[in-house]
């Protein structure tokens, strides 16, 4: 039986390992090697963790996965990794009976890596599905799954998985959620978008990934008085520019959507003086800005409220979204066109 296999990128046949754990991996390179000759369109590959020097590798890689990265057995897993642009995991919450989805970015991926390591070793099970940037620049989707053996004399845990390409589903489930999250009108995300975020960043924050983070409640004062002067043709055309006008100054960190009507609401990283800083800015804008629909000018104001996460021991949604509601409405009872922040 040959002990080094062709082109072997990994490091276990060749290191000071147990013989029960260089056997198993022999075993299934080799089942692997047959099975890649057969040229299914799966991607198969097995990786090797080491919990004492945090580190992962490739004891095998299916050659249509080296094909599609355009790279070689030794390279893989550096040029897989630089091309994952998030990873997405499912949570089957027994609750509510719905599969939610956990939006990894590629900045996150390195902060966590340790975090999701740790998880799939106590579920002894891979199930997640990546988005990679491949070398022609063409944007694919690849489903991960697989299962995890451990093998504690060594301290080595490995994954026997399978990548298969689901971009078409990808695809069509992101095509089916813009039409269903976003808004028509301005284009703003809808408040669907608004509840995710929120329940990522709780999560994050919980998890201590992330810092404070605010909300912001934003209305257009007297919005009614514009419909029955102007017409409602001008309402949209009011909701739109707002929507423009928002876009345009919003940073990175922040995130702007319609939550409904004349309302629209905002998220940014920080504490509370972050949100009321990001509200007054929007506020200066707005009034600031000409409005004008068929050589009209329509003077347009707002009224923000603003609630931190800061301010709760234990996060709740609802309470930050009820918070900085009642704040808006304090905006609106002391004369509108102002941020309440506390």
């Amino acid at each position: 039986m040959k002990k080094h296999p062709a082109n072997y990128p990994g490091r276990i046949l060749t290191g000071n390992y147990s013989s029960s754990l260089m056997e198993r991996t022999l075993s299934v390179i080799h089942t692997s090697e047959a099975i890649d000759t057969g040229s299914f369109p799966l991607m198969h590959y097995i990786s090797a963790w080491d919990a004492r020097e945090q580190t992962i590798w490739y004891e095998f890689v299916g050659q249509q996965f080296v094909d599609l990265l355009q790279t070689s057995n030794r390279n893989i897993s550096n040029d897989f990794r630089k091309g994952i642009l998030d990873q997405r995991l499912y949570h089957y919450t027994e609750v509510n009976q719905e599969v939610e989805e956990e939006i990894i970015s590629r900045n996150q991926l390195s902060d966590k890596r340790f975090d999701l390591r740790e998880s799939v070793s106590k579920k002894k099970a891979v199930d997640a599905v990546y988005q990679v940037l491949l070398p022609s620049e063409k944007i694919i989707w690849l489903k991960d799954q697989g299962r995890v053996e451990h093998f504690p004399e060594d301290n080595i845990s490995l994954t026997l998985g399978i990548l298969t390409d689901v971009t078409k589903e990808m695809e069509q489930k992101e095509l089916l959620e813009r039409i269903g999250y976003f808004d028509d009108l301005t284009g703003l995300p809808q408040r669907k978008i608004m509840a995710r975020l929120l329940e990522v960043k709780t999560g994050e924050r919980q998890r201590g990934y992330l810092g404070e983070f605010s909300l912001l409640m934003i209305d257009i004062d007297h919005f009614k008085a514009v419909n029955d002067t102007h017409g409602h043709q001008a309402g949209d055309f009011v909701l739109k520019e707002m929507a423009s006008l928002m876009i345009a100054i919003k940073r990175k960190e922040e995130d702007i959507g319609r939550y409904g009507g004349e309302e629209f609401y905002g998220i940014c990283l920080g504490k509370l003086q972050s949100g009321t800083e990001y509200a007054e800015r929007i506020r200066r804008s707005v009034q600031g800005h000409t409005f004008t629909y068929n050589r009209t000018d329509i003077p347009i104001t707002i009224s923000v409220g603003v609630a931190s996460s800061e301010e709760m021991v234990q996060i709740d949604t609802d309470e930050l979204l009820a918070l900085a509601d009642k704040r808006l409405y304090q905006a609106k009872h002391q004369g509108r066109n102002r941020v309440v922040g506390s």
